[in-house]
């Protein structure tokens, strides 16, 4: 059987998968396309054996899966679609309502780190679906992920007059660290029946990163005519991203471990295993 490999439909991921398609090694996959938190349960279920995975759900099920390296979403800076919107000033947030976006594991802890232990406030957080205009009418801030926090930040954060908070540069500021949202990982039992062919999907992955962000105006442009961001947006907001997994990465990865590991549940020192290629 084909690896049962997961796709997150959200922009962040088509520099990831675009260039499966050029290459035809989509062919040699089972490409199965769902939000992140439904491939999150997924691939911790079984029902996956490869896929991304928010960082929060890889840091809880640490022991069942394997990192492919080199490879993930995240940011050195501002990310573009990781966002607390407001519509009070962030120091003013005691006591006030947050609304999580229910897609969201990774970026609803770093915004309740950031609010915390940033702006010492401790707001009362309750999760609903990623929809803006409700959120902001439950909520004096929401935490939105993907591309509704994309819309967010360029579209109706403007037009509403909120206030929008990238987490990504938000992280920057507080570590000093690149952030990793999400990581790409096999389960641990697949990889040892199969461990040639999870090395060939890797490199496949790699190839079609490689590819897309080599041909990113094309990438952009085709995406553009679905989307209602503009192309020279599209290549901004591609280009913005960080979809690399080296030591500065690994760093930021076990620096948000280690700072929300009691808001989590997991050892502040998980250990993180990697694909040897």
């Amino acid at each position: 059987m084909r690896p049962r490999v997961g796709h997150i439909q959200f922009l962040n991921c088509l520099p990831i998968y675009w260039g499966l398609v050029k290459s035809g090694a989509l062919l040699d996959v089972e490409l199965i396309k769902d939000t992140p938190d439904r491939l999150n349960d997924a691939l911790v279920r079984g029902d996956l054996d490869i896929g991304p995975i928010s960082l929060v759900e890889f840091l809880r099920h640490a022991d069942e899966l394997v990192v492919l390296p080199e490879l993930a979403v995240g940011s050195d800076g501002p990310v573009m679609s990781c966002n607390l919107v407001s519509q009070v000033p962030l120091d003013q947030m005691d006591g006030m309502r947050v609304a999580l976006g229910s897609t969201s594991r990774t970026t609803v802890q770093l915004a309740r780190l950031v609010l915390e232990q940033r702006y010492g406030v401790k707001p009362r957080y309750f999760q609903c679906p990623p929809d803006l205009a409700i959120m902001m009418q439950e909520a004096q801030a929401a935490v939105l992920i993907g591309d509704a926090a994309l819309r967010a930040a360029l579209v109706q954060g403007p037009r509403l007059g909120l206030d929008v908070h990238d987490m990504g540069a938000a992280w920057k500021d507080l570590t000093g660290l690149p952030m990793v949202f999400a990581v790409w990982a096999v389960r641990r039992d697949y990889l040892a029946a199969h461990p040639d062919l999870v090395r060939e999907v890797h490199q496949a992955f790699l190839r079609s990163r490689d590819l897309s962000l080599a041909e990113v105006d094309k990438v952009a442009e085709q995406a553009a005519r679905w989307e209602v961001f503009d192309a020279a947006t599209l290549a901004r907001y591609f280009t913005t991203l960080d979809f690399s997994l080296g030591e500065r990465q690994l760093a930021g990865l076990r620096e948000f471990a280690r700072r929300v590991a009691s808001q989590i549940g997991i050892d502040a020192e998980v250990e993180i295993t990697l694909l040897d290629p």
